[in-house]
């Protein structure tokens, strides 16, 4: 038996006045996710246990079936592991984004997508500049700071501050110091950076400091294979999806063209979904533009990457004979900008037909899978 697990980061929202009171989801033009919904069964899932911020790592590890209460430590460390950034026992890597603050406020949490080009000179400026800790260029604002010895701190994602003052989210606990020293030396090197004075020039956003977030240890994930009993792949753009998959014994299959962001090829995406099943029983396949769509507050930009998941998702139906999920990790509404924890609308070809019409939130919440706990759903799926 197949399957494979279609999800558009942060898909889910609110229903928006702009869009006559639908969602994005609902109201894009999905008949491919809409053909799942009615040959098949939808549900909920709560992929964020209470107590846990409704985060990509939380979020992705509960669909996965880790129990984040148990296995999570951290975003930093799951993106190390996929960067090949060797962390011993004692090592705090946190996620450190390349940030555009102005005037004390959080203008941006990419520093305008920089690219990783761009982002690799930085980093790299950086990490010979600043003393007591590690710095390693990722893809894109996506990079990685890591303390020797470190005991932790208590921070804050940039993608949820933005249009606030930093004052009130700066590190707190044993790195703070550490940290807050970095990021104020970080300001220094990066307003004499000659990269940031042409990105002005041209029109672009300075990166104007780094800020370093969701740090822990490396963690110990139960290999996917023995848990499941079959062979499972990743398909992804981002470090911590990847990273996830490669603490979990999970091949992670490279897909020339993904890029993370609003630009991914899609279709590549799809197209190596669908030649890995060929030799895998299971492929997960992770698409971040939805969320990236919503961080920015873009109605336009979300219908229009649902809809071209919805698209590749066609192309999966036709070729791909087994059990397809769809769904999204996490809500990301355009009106706050940021992730909530609310159940995640669902929708699986394979598992049986119940009477629900089409593939949107409000439909979901109406399925014969009721609301499923996210560390229930891949057992569910694979059984």
């Amino acid at each position: 038996m197949k399957a494979i697990v279609i999800l558009g980061d942060g898909m889910a929202d609110e229903p928006l006045p702009e869009l006559g009171g639908k969602t994005p989801l609902a109201y894009a033009d999905t008949p491919n996710m809409d053909t799942i919904a009615r040959a098949g069964r939808c549900g909920l899932l709560r992929t964020v246990p209470a107590g846990f911020e409704p985060g990509s790592d939380i979020a992705n590890l509960s669909v996965l079936g880790y129990d984040p209460r148990e296995y999570y430590t951290g975003r930093g460390p799951l993106e190390a592991v996929n960067m090949g950034v060797d962390l011993d026992p004692e090592d705090i890597a946190y996620r450190c984004n390349l940030v555009t603050v102005r005037d004390g406020v959080m203008e941006d949490f990419s520093a305008g997508h920089i690219s990783s080009e761009e982002g690799e000179e930085l980093i790299s400026a950086l990490d010979a500049r600043l003393d007591g800790v590690t710095l390693v260029s990722g893809i894109s604002y996506r990079n990685l700071l890591v303390v020797r010895g470190g005991e932790g701190a208590v921070t804050t994602p940039p993608h949820d501050i933005v249009g606030q003052e930093i004052a009130d989210f700066l590190p707190e606990g044993i790195d703070a110091g550490l940290l807050r020293r970095c990021m104020e030396e970080s300001r220094e090197v990066l307003d004499a950076h000659p990269l940031n004075t042409r990105r002005i020039a041209e029109g672009g956003l300075p990166a104007t400091m780094i800020w370093p977030w969701s740090g822990g240890r490396k963690p110990a994930l139960p290999d996917f294979a023995e848990k499941y009993g079959c062979s499972g792949g990743m398909i992804s753009a981002v470090d911590l999806l990847n990273g996830i998959a490669r603490c979990a014994g999970m091949q992670v299959i490279d897909v020339p063209g993904a890029t993370g962001f609003l630009d991914t090829d899609y279709e590549a995406k799809a197209r190596y979904a669908i030649e890995a099943l060929e030799t895998l029983e299971f492929v997960y396949m992770h698409v971040e533009a939805p969320d990236e769509a919503g961080h920015m507050g873009s109605i336009e930009e979300k219908v229009r990457a649902i809809e071209r998941l919805d698209a590749v998702t066609g192309m999966i139906l036709e070729e791909v004979e087994g059990t397809i999920a769809v769904l999204p990790d996490h809500y990301t509404p355009i009106r706050l900008r940021t992730h909530t924890a609310d159940p995640v609308p669902f929708a699986v070809l394979g598992k049986g037909i119940d009477s629900t019409g089409s593939y949107s939130e409000k439909e979901a919440a109406k399925g014969s899978f009721g609301t499923m706990e996210g560390t229930e759903f891949l057992s569910m799926l694979l059984s």
